[in-house]
């Protein structure tokens, strides 16, 4: 039976000494790293994920400001706000909770963020770093896969990782994360890839993030895989309290016999990515006090 890789054990261990910097920040008479949110409109799930990222910043003793805007909010508007928060020394970093209404660029909007307080890690400078030898704020979704095969000791230099998706979000930085820090020898796979199973069966360490449920069966993994499940997708589920259940882009059951390592959805990469926005705030927050 497979390892559980448990992002929720680690995301708690590096909440834990987060917590400890803090205190000690406060006990030398300084203040709180301070993250601001922003926003726009009442997508559901963006709700959902905001309010788990204040109750992070909470446990940790951060400060936080939410900012909320109708979903009317002119791209120029916004902006502006964002101009604001790059030019207030009290706020160390800032997000831009994702989707935003159709009428605002995403791109735009993202590049008016100051690169030092991206705690994302969503613009190009900081996406650029990462081929560099001392990257800035690191996309906060990979690096908490980084951080989640180091702290289970899984090693990456001289393996073949195998990353599925290749977004701006998740796999593209993986895949640069994987080769430049990892030292690991990496093929990528998008919707245009051919016989993707020919691919995937290839891994040492599989990485999927693409949104489509159920997506890996066994037929395309090799015996004792390292797998790190980032998709995501809400299913409607009757049975459920809320009405839907959350499926990852490995058929979890027919896979984890196979392998070595896997993460389970939810409870693998989710919380790791809370827990590297936290890490990235905290970076932000030196950086700045320097």
């Amino acid at each position: 039976m497979a390892t559980q890789l448990d992002g929720k054990r680690i995301a708690s261990e590096i909440r834990d000494e987060i917590t400890q910097r803090v205190t000690l920040l406060l006990d030398e008479g300084k203040r709180a790293p301070h993250i601001a949110i922003i926003l726009v409109g009442d997508d559901g799930a963006s709700h959902t994920y905001v309010n788990a990222k204040i109750s992070a910043c909470k446990g940790v003793g951060f400060d936080y400001t939410l900012m909320q805007f109708a979903r009317t909010i002119s791209e120029e508007k916004l902006i502006k706000h964002i101009e604001s928060l790059n030019e207030d020394e009290d706020i160390d970093g800032f997000i831009v909770q994702l989707p935003l209404p159709d009428h605002i660029s995403v791109e735009r909007v993202t590049e008016k963020i100051s690169p030092a307080k991206d705690v994302d890690g969503f613009t190009n400078q900081n996406f650029g770093s990462i081929a560099s030898e001392n990257p800035l704020l690191l996309p906060a979704t990979p690096f908490g896969v980084m951080e989640l095969l180091k702290r289970y000791q899984i090693e990456t230099k001289g393996k073949h990782c195998v990353v599925v998706g290749a977004s701006r979000i998740a796999g593209a930085p993986l895949s640069l994360m994987l080769m430049k820090q990892g030292l690991a020898t990496v093929t990528i796979c998008h919707k245009y890839t051919e016989n993707l199973a020919q691919h995937t069966r290839q891994a040492d360490i599989l990485l999927v993030a693409v949104g489509r449920p159920g997506l890996i069966t066994r037929d395309m993994v090799k015996e004792g895989v390292v797998i790190v499940d980032i998709g995501t997708t809400r299913i409607e589920d009757p049975e459920r309290k809320t009405g839907f259940r959350l499926a990852g882009d490995v058929d979890f059951k027919e896979v984890e016999p196979l392998a070595s390592h896997i993460t389970p959805v939810p409870g693998g990469v989710g919380p790791m990515t809370i827990a590297s926005l936290l890490l990235n705030t905290l970076k932000a927050y030196e950086n700045g006090n320097q």
